[in-house]
């Protein structure tokens, strides 16, 4: 089930989030929902999967912000470096591995809903 606490749990900056959502918790927790089921954390995997970086790159981008947004740290972290690595801006960085770190933390989260 898809709570605060369960989410705190997980370690999201769960404060963070409501704070952006004026601390109306229903609304975070929806917000939350629609965040973990974006379309493009399965357009960054088929990009990853077709070798398409400048497709890869947009996709982990745009989550990033919404991700951001939500304070979903733990998905967040890898994502940003993934993001970063996939602008060509940080030196030879794993970006599988950084996906599955965030497919992990998404894959928790998800379990939730």
């Amino acid at each position: 089930m898809l709570t605060v606490d369960n989410l705190k749990s997980l370690g999201v900056n769960v404060e963070e989030g409501l704070g952006r959502c004026l601390n109306n918790e229903t609304f975070y927790l929806k917000l939350v929902g629609m965040g973990l089921s974006d379309a493009h954390f399965e357009e960054l995997r088929h990009a990853l999967d077709a070798g398409d970086t400048k497709t890869a790159f947009e996709a982990a981008h745009a989550l990033k912000g919404v991700i951001a947004n939500l304070s979903l740290t733990p998905i967040l972290t890898p994502l940003s470096e993934m993001t970063e690595a996939l602008r060509g801006q940080t030196g030879p960085v794993d970006v599988e591995e950084l996906y599955g770190q965030m497919k992990e933390a998404l894959d928790a989260a998800r379990a939730l809903l």
